[in-house]
């Protein structure tokens, strides 16, 4: 006779998140190439929405599981704030791109490449932590990555201050002002979201480690 077990499979949740950090990171990357390279736009924003409907998925994915799972490897409402947060970040580097070809800007400055750069490493830095989730051993290491998720998070935002200031000093066209601010704070508000995975990951190590 089959024995019946309550204890679900973890590694679901385990699989599911990474892959939501792999698709942060992929998104990152190919808001990089758009910035840097400012070539073929439509197609590159097209590419950055077809992963953004893969974030999507997954978090839809990871909230099926949770609604079907008795027993979860940690706290239920982290599961939930972890996927709202990776979905967050997903969704706001979506915004800037799409903004960016909605908009029809003018090609990115220094600043758009310098906060790109930043949105890029703080992703890696996510999926670097993201795997430490799967053996209690390891929450301890998630800690120095919580770290230096918010060390990107304020570099990020004091290059978006630089980036504001220079916009109002040097530009007199309003239209390119407004856009540009926009742009900025979603690029911004893409870090502030990894800082907030980056708390619920310290909450989650801090309490099961």
């Amino acid at each position: 006779m089959a024995k019946f077990s309550l204890i679900p499979r973890e590694g679901k949740f385990f699989l599911l998140f990474e892959q939501m950090a792999k698709i942060i990171v992929m998104a990152a990357q190919e808001l990089k190439k758009l910035v840097d390279t400012w070539e073929d736009v439509e197609k590159n924003v097209a590419v950055i929405n077809e992963i953004e409907h893969e974030g999507d998925t997954t978090t839809h994915q990871i909230m099926f599981q949770l609604n079907r799972t008795f027993v979860t490897p940690f706290d239920r409402e982290d599961i939930a704030m972890l996927a709202n947060a990776l979905d967050d970040v997903i969704d706001l580097i979506h915004a800037a791109a799409d903004t960016m070809l909605l908009y029809k800007v003018n090609p990115p400055g220094q600043r758009a490449k310098e906060l790109a750069d930043i949105v890029l490493q703080i992703a890696n830095e996510v999926q670097r932590a993201i795997p430490l989730l799967r053996q209690r051993g390891d929450l301890q290491k998630v800690l120095s990555f919580c770290v230096e998720i918010n060390r990107l998070e304020n570099v990020a935002d004091k290059i978006f201050r630089a980036a504001l200031t220079e916009l109002f000093d040097d530009t007199t066209n309003i239209a390119e002002v407004i856009k540009w601010r926009e742009i900025y704070q979603q690029m911004e508000s893409a870090t502030d979201k990894c800082e907030d995975v980056a708390n619920v990951l310290e909450g989650v190590a801090l309490k099961h480690a």
